[in-house]
């Protein structure tokens, strides 16, 4: 059993660390608080050297757009608080997310390619896809888009393939817990918007 437990969190303090925050500012997200943002600070810190010596550039590199991105959210989500103290959900429309997608699918080709000629990235167009999809997701997130839901799922499911098949284990197993927490975050935003619409029908 102990030895179960140890390979699904891990033995390395940093990776543990970095399962911790991720599990805790997840689950904060989800409700829509906004004391989510310190323990993104402190788990994509981590995940950068995490993923850099695992020779997954693009995940790396993705790591610095979400740190800086902490900030820009927290910003955001301290404008768009409610009287509870929750952030308000704000939908997209079909055009603009399509519009988003589009540009996301060019710019994922690009850079997965580019990463595979210019360096020794491995798998680069599998972590070049999770790291364009993340970029998106956080960026709707920290706008408090809806639709910043669907991406993340898309982007656990793939990350759960991928840190399985790079042997980080705990991380496969973070990302499992992530792809729920991502359903309850979606019917939970969904079910927030509907009831602000209800109570505010202009």
């Amino acid at each position: 059993m102990l030895d179960f437990l140890i390979q699904m969190v891990g033995s390395r303090p940093i990776e543990i660390t970095a399962v911790v925050c991720g599990l805790i500012n997840v689950t904060l997200v989800v409700k829509r608080s906004i004391w989510n943002y310190p323990f993104g600070i402190v788990m994509v810190s981590l995940y950068a050297k995490i993923f850099y010596e695992h020779q997954l550039y693009s995940d790396a590199i993705l790591q610095i757009y979400f740190f800086f991105f902490q900030f820009y959210g927290l910003y955001y989500w301290l404008k768009g608080k409610s009287e509870n103290g929750k952030v308000v959900v704000i939908p997209l429309s079909p055009q603009k997310f399509q519009t988003y997608l589009t540009f996301a699918l060019i710019f994922w080709v690009a850079w997965s390619y580019t990463m595979g000629q210019l360096t020794d990235a491995s798998f680069p167009y599998w972590d070049g896809a999770i790291a364009v999809l993340s970029m998106l997701a956080q960026f709707l997130l920290a706008r408090k888009h809806l639709e910043n839901w669907y991406l993340w799922i898309a982007v656990n499911i793939l990350a759960i393939g991928l840190f399985s098949v790079k042997d980080l284990q705990p991380t496969a197993a973070l990302y499992c817990v992530f792809l729920v927490l991502s359903v309850i975050g979606l019917v939970k935003w969904r079910k927030s918007f509907r009831e602000t619409s209800q109570l505010n029908p202009h």
